[in-house]
């Protein structure tokens, strides 16, 4: 059946003009090492899959309770967890935070459990993590977690009062500048101009990141307005050196005129631990 004018098919599922889907959406997953990297790495891609009316869930695998120069333990935990509520209702994403110390995560058994169970728990189509390559051990130990859980979520006698997958989901990394071992690789690259200022709204969220922790010896503005501001534009000259970096990849998935204009993109890389990124694949995960 040929489609109706305004309507796409993205393998066998219609998204019509008015962004309805012929079945289910796809379901979107992102485990962050602390409460903010899924904001930084996929906020963007986030809000666009919302508004599409994907599920999507970003789950941080540590309680961020070392993320601070004053505050720290369960206090700190209390409050990065509720940030991360906030910055999640932002957009209108499910964001949660595992019960694990930040600084404290390891590639180990337990921790492995624990992921299998969180990402058979959602089902998710697309998984979005860190690549195992970092400076900080939480990122690194994050990315391994998920490439060791990867083949065993569809293994039944594994963790097996938890649902199996019956299939593997599509895993991609997020972007860094990180060369050694291997440098990053874009596969997919998205546009994120229309979203940028949902991204910002989003960092906005982390008051005891972006305008206490990370903010340490610049000037934050006072006032709810003028922080806003502020985190947005850091978070737009963010987004847009990602632009400029693998500006030849916009224009070639975009074409010349439209790739040239993004100023703001988000950027991932195949991890060939998952299902393959095939151009079916691409097109549904990625219809914006």
């Amino acid at each position: 059946m040929a489609d109706s004018p305004g309507s796409r098919m993205i393998t066998g599922r219609r998204l019509d003009a008015e962004g309805r889907w012929d079945g289910p959406a796809p379901r979107i997953m992102m485990i962050g090492a602390h409460p903010d990297d899924c904001d930084f790495r996929a906020g963007g891609c986030g809000k666009l899959w919302r508004e599409l009316g994907c599920e999507v869930f970003f789950l941080s695998a540590t309680n961020g309770d070392a993320g601070h120069h004053l505050q720290g333990g369960g206090p700190l935990a209390v409050r990065r967890a509720a940030e991360c509520r906030a910055a999640g209702e932002a957009i209108g994403v499910r964001y949660e935070t595992l019960d694990i110390h930040d600084g404290c995560l390891v590639p180990s058994l337990e921790h492995r459990e624990t992921f299998i169970r969180a990402i058979r728990s959602f089902a998710p189509d697309l998984l979005l993590t860190h690549r195992p390559w970092d400076y900080h051990p939480d990122h690194r130990y994050t990315g391994q977690l998920v490439q060791d859980a990867s083949y065993l979520l569809t293994v039944p006698n594994l963790c097996a009062t938890t649902p199996v997958l019956s299939r593997m989901p599509v895993i991609l990394y997020t972007e860094d500048s990180f060369q050694k071992p291997l440098p990053f690789s874009p596969d997919v690259v998205v546009d994120i101009d229309a979203v940028i200022d949902s991204k910002g709204d989003m960092l906005h969220a982390h008051e005891s990141q972006v305008y206490e922790w990370l903010a340490r010896g610049t000037t934050v503005p006072e006032g709810d307005a003028a922080r806003r501001a502020w985190i947005r534009e850091r978070v737009k000259n963010r987004s847009a050196a990602s632009a400029n970096r693998f500006r030849s990849e916009l224009v070639a998935h975009y074409g010349d005129q439209r790739g040239n204009q993004v100023q703001c993109a988000e950027v991932f890389e195949v991890c060939e631990y998952g299902a393959p990124l095939t151009a079916e694949a691409r097109q549904r995960l990625f219809p914006f």
